[in-house]
């Protein structure tokens, strides 16, 4: 068996730092996402080769690079417990192309490291497409063509040079991306399914609410979604995002019962008013419900349909950024009548724990005297007495609903809407726990509203005879200037401060929302050219009634006549330059003689061997080579041109 040689002689020293950029350039946008150790790995593998070559030492042998991607293979697994999706696929391409830096002995092998690196940038547009994806991808596919132009590039090439070269190629290659893009037919799903990366958390509503769950989140300001309004936006004490329901309380968590499709409930509502009508940008959740304004009546998505405590569910979790069209009513009455097994659902609480709480409801109640009474005492007592709101309330242990109500008095919408609708249930009155968002944003940049995470809230329904299920929010008796004005707002007014926001500069802010107004205009325009965008767009161009068949056809017309054009183009750049007279008429004079130029011959060599071998008079022979000389090498002047086109006319 043939040993191949693991010695190394530097011929890779000039172009090894290229290949390593381009691999380092790949891997940027991955990095966040990968376990610290592939990262240091990558790193060290690097060195190591870059050292290697530097001073001609020998490559690891075969054992042990199978060794260590024994252990690479078995680290990636053990790490992600699995090899496929975005997330492990990423960290393995990317371990196994730092391992083959350690066998990377000719140029060949640096192309193959090279085809990684591609693989490498078009695998971080799996996780998502940014704003910043589309300059990344260019100037990441931009150095990976330049690193490729400098292992074949003479000595005489300039980095400079193979960068413009590459740049000349993207130029060549964008017309046929764009007609590609644009014409290609769009479908509603993917061609296929690849799991998305689950190394990173993704802040977003449980279906679950424990004291302290929605605190966490209100310190993010990660985009939850952006809305579009029609008209105008409603004022933000309107702006309740409806989310997920929770029906059963064991004494400390709150949860709902499994999204499932059930009998339809649009028909025990009654809208009213003016209808909203608005667009949604949802950011992915991997959860299931979809936000709407409190009350939705129709929603552009095919596969969600309403639960039957009115809240929007996909059949599938959300795992892309999608867009949908909404009309809602503010104004609504929801299930008018309520059955009476309904009843003690909405009423059940655990028959031990929160005693204290329990016998206050009670005796509130007795002295109300009436159900409405009794949720105008207990909010009352929310805003008089030394109630507050913090993101940082102390633990409450068990009996949490006792602890808040009659010893710590501090906690933020999650504690007060439990709290509240434990009184209700505890008084006899059903009531229910709503989770979603609450207010908003507005960019001035782009018109629209921004819902982020900190805007995550909770707060309850209770259900009154002929008002149906009733919207009722404690944190309004606390901290009303977080209903009216919202967050951002409500950070100027003191609360800040208890919350831990600050204000930022307003020349922040303005950056801010620019770069929110790009983003939204980004999503919209590019990441939104879905089936039906294109088929306006079509429709736009003059195509009647688009379809796949027509957009293929007109896909494989432009790919054709943009690969004539810049051939044409390329044909024009790198033709032959035109002879000049001089060269014109000495190309005469030479088939004259009847005989052919040799290779490097000067014109004094053929002009002696055209003396001896052909017909023509020595005479002729010498004027035609120095008025040829004069032409072609002398003064530029037309009298020398004459000359020459004179004695080559003069050859019989």
């Amino acid at each position: 068996m043939k040993v191949q040689p693991r010695g190394t002689d530097g011929s890779l020293l000039a172009s090894l730092p290229w290949t390593t950029g381009a691999l380092v350039i790949s891997l940027v946008p991955h990095v966040p996402y990968l376990p610290i150790w592939i990262t240091t790995a990558f790193i060290a593998c690097a060195v190591w080769r870059y050292v290697i070559e530097k001073r001609r030492r020998m490559l690891p042998s075969r054992w042990i690079r199978g060794g260590l991607a024994l252990v690479c293979f078995l680290g990636v697994f053990g790490t992600y417990s699995s090899i496929s999706g975005v997330g492990p696929g990423s960290a393995l391409l990317a371990i196994m192309a730092a391992l083959k830096l350690l066998e990377t002995r000719r140029r060949r092998d640096q192309f193959v490291l090279l085809f990684i690196s591609i693989f490498l940038v078009m695998s971080s547009l799996l996780r998502e497409q940014y704003l910043w994806s589309l300059p990344y991808l260019i100037g990441g596919i931009l150095i990976i063509l330049t690193a490729w132009l400098r292992m074949s590039a003479g000595e005489s090439e300039t980095a400079k040079q193979s960068f413009s070269t590459s740049g000349r190629l993207l130029l060549y290659a964008a017309p046929m991306a764009i007609a590609m893009w644009v014409f290609f037919p769009r479908l509603a799903s993917p061609f296929w399914a690849v799991p998305i990366d689950t190394s990173r958390g993704t802040s977003g509503l449980s279906d679950s609410m424990s004291p302290g769950d929605i605190s966490s989140l209100s310190m993010s300001d990660a985009l939850a979604f952006r809305v579009q309004f029609d008209a105008e936006i409603p004022e933000s004490r309107d702006l309740y995002w409806r989310g997920l329901v929770m029906t059963r309380f064991n004494g400390r968590t709150w949860t709902g019962s499994e999204p499932r499709v059930g009998t339809p409930i649009e028909d025990q509502i009654e809208f009213r008013g003016e209808a909203v009508s608005y667009e949604v940008t949802l950011e992915p959740t991997r959860q299931q419900w979809i936000f709407a304004l409190d009350m939705p009546r129709e929603v552009s998505l095919a596969r969600v349909f309403m639960g039957q405590q009115q809240q929007l569910v996909n059949v599938t979790p959300i795992e892309q950024r999608i867009a949908y069209r909404v009309v809602s009513h503010t104004d609504y009455i929801v299930q008018a009548d309520l059955q009476a097994v309904y009843r003690d659902w909405y009423t059940s609480i655990p028959d031990d724990g929160n005693q204290r709480a329990t016998e206050l409801a009670w005796q509130m109640r007795a002295d109300a005297g009436s159900d409405t009474a009794y949720i105008n005492a207990v909010l009352a007592k929310f805003h008089e007495e030394e109630y507050f709101y913090t993101l940082q309330p102390p633990a409450l242990g068990s009996n949490p609903v006792d602890r808040f109500l009659f010893d710590t008095r501090q906690g933020f919408c999650e504690h007060y809407a439990s709290a509240f609708a434990f009184m209700m249930r505890s008084a006899g009155i059903p009531s229910r726990v709503v989770l979603g968002y609450q207010g908003g944003e507005v960019n001035p940049m782009g018109g629209h509203l921004i819902v982020r995470q900190s805007d995550a809230h909770a707060w309850t329904e209770v259900w009154l005879e002929r008002y149906g299920w009733y919207r009722v929010d404690p944190t309004a008796a606390v901290a009303p200037e977080r209903i009216e004005y919202g967050v951002q707002a409500a950070t100027l007014d003191g609360i800040g401060q208890t919350w831990g926001f600050t204000a930022a500069p307003q020349f922040l802010q303005d950056l801010t929302m620019t770069w929110d107004a790009l983003n939204a205009k980004w999503n919209e325009w590019i990441l939104g050219y879905g089936p039906d965008t294109q088929n306006s767009f079509m429709e736009w161009l003059g195509m009647d009634n688009p379809n796949w068949r027509k957009m293929l056809l007109t896909l494989v017309g432009s790919v054709i006549a943009i690969i004539l054009i810049i051939s044409g183009v390329m044909m024009l750049r790198y033709r032959p330059p035109a002879k000049d007279g001089a060269s014109i008429l000495y190309n005469k004079f030479i088939r004259k003689t009847g005989l052919q130029r040799r290779v490097g011959e000067t014109e004094q060599e053929f002009a002696l061997r055209a003396m001896t071998d052909s017909k023509l008079a020595h005479r002729i022979v010498t004027s035609v080579t120095i008025a040829y000389l004069d032409a072609r090498y002398g003064i530029a002047d037309d009298d020398a041109l004459t000359k020459l086109r004179t004695a080559v006319a003069a050859i019989p």
